[in-house]
């Protein structure tokens, strides 16, 4: 079987390209139909916000290539267009290194933020979808399967994906690393900036279910809130709730301090000093540093939370070298048990010959035994029967363990053909 991968990323192509290729979800059933009239064995389609990746196999005498080719001259809404026109930013790989390719994409080593974990739920669902539709069933779907488990490892012997890597997910890590759990803590998001918005939407995820939403316009307020299944709060007394508040997230236009360091020492002391984490990504600031002095109290600007994200970056991308190591020794695994598939019909047909040859003569010698009685003739036969079936198990032995022992080898070929020729063996 052959298989050939050609796609667009984040890396080769700008988004105004990524959407003129991209595929919607519902519209994916129909490409991979497509591809298989077009003469594909199997068929697959990812397409994302950062990449679009068409993969097919074929038989040994099929041209994926041309397949792929030929979709992009039939399906509908590139408009006719070829592969020549996406020249530059779409990349091809087949065989080993389309293996390798979907190793890493599914450990999300190719994937603009490396370590994210969307990518791999978004490979299985187009492995789903093609699942349903039965464009996979071979070599494309073990390739897949692989790849899944190959994640599956990364994820579990390294620590690719714990570290936090955007502002508004740091701020989550660091809430963390205060209040423990996060479940059950109340936040305030003052303000409508994006930020903000993401890192609540980190928060709720992790556990917060009291959100408080305040801003100078009242629908935004309302509407933010709604997002979350939060409350709004008059920005007029926004300042005296925040005794029961545990996180608070500022991210107002404000040009000046709109929480100074007196109101925080009255929210502070009627929580009886219970901890604050005050979250400001506003710039201009939204709070006063000053805060950060009082006991209990602890204030986060953009910069703190930048150095967060940059060590992490660091430590992702030496975690990111372990996962690629790992990528290796599965694809190494990969392509030695794909070796020995090729060599497996060669294996049988051994083993069918000389089992043909051995049944022969156990029949004859049995023809040329003189009469006896059932019993005494059946003993026989059973003793000839395993006799023979050991002599040609051991024969067999040898070849068969240097053709496996061959397969994964390049220079093995020539050891292969000579034990195919010595036995009559097709090729």
């Amino acid at each position: 079987m052959k298989i050939q991968l050609t796609g667009l990323s984040h890396k080769t192509a700008p988004v105004h390209l990524r959407e003129k290729l991209a595929i919607p979800e519902a519209g994916l059933p129909e490409a991979l139909r497509e591809l298989q009239n077009l003469g594909a064995s199997e068929a697959m389609v990812l397409s994302t916000c950062n990449r679009v990746e068409i993969a097919v196999s074929t038989p040994d005498n099929g041209e994926p290539g041309a397949i792929i080719e030929r979709f992009f001259e039939r399906w509908p809404g590139l408009g006719g267009a070829t592969t020549a026109a996406f020249e530059g930013h779409l990349y091809h790989v087949e065989a080993g290194a389309a293996i390798r390719h979907v190793f890493r994409v599914a450990a999300s080593l190719d994937s603009m933020v490396v370590g994210e974990p969307q990518i791999l739920g978004q490979l299985k669902s187009a492995y789903a979808i093609a699942k349903t539709e039965g464009t996979v069933g071979g070599l494309l779907e073990n390739v897949l399967t692989r790849a899944f488990s190959v994640a599956k490892r990364v994820r579990t012997e390294t620590g690719i994906g714990q570290m936090a890597v955007s502002v508004s997910y740091a701020a989550v890590e660091l809430a963390r690393r205060i209040f423990g759990s996060l479940d059950g803590h109340s936040v305030l998001i003052i303000g409508s900036g994006k930020m903000g918005e993401l890192a609540a939407r980190h928060l709720r995820r992790s556990g917060a279910r009291r959100i408080y939403v305040t801003n100078r316009t009242w629908e935004r307020a309302e509407e933010m809130a709604a997002q979350f299944s939060g409350h709004a709060v008059e920005y007029s007394r926004f300042t005296s709730m925040l005794h029961d508040i545990d996180i608070v997230i500022a991210s107002s236009g404000a040009p000046h301090y709109i929480l100074k360091r007196e109101e925080m020492q009255k929210a502070i002391a009627a929580r009886r000093n219970k901890p604050m984490f005050l979250i400001d990504i506003a710039v201009p600031r939204n709070i006063d540093p000053a805060v950060n002095d009082i006991e209990g109290v602890f204030l986060y600007d953009v910069d703190d939370l930048a150095g967060v994200v940059n060590a992490n970056l660091k430590e992702r991308g030496r975690q990111a070298e372990q996962a690629e190591a790992i990528v290796a020794e599965e694809f190494d695994r990969m392509m030695v048990r794909l070796k020995i598939e090729e060599v497996t019909p060669t294996i049988v047909s051994l083993q069918e010959q000389l089992e043909e040859i051995r049944t022969a003569e156990v029949a004859r010698a049995l023809r040329r035994l003189p009469p006896l009685p059932p019993e005494q003739r059946q003993l026989i036969a059973t003793q000839i029967e395993a006799m023979t079936k050991s002599i040609v198990n051991k024969i067999a032995h040898g070849p068969i363990s240097e053709l496996r022992r061959n397969a994964g080898d390049p220079e093995g070929l020539q050891v292969i053909d000579a034990i195919r020729k010595v036995f009559h063996l097709q090729d």
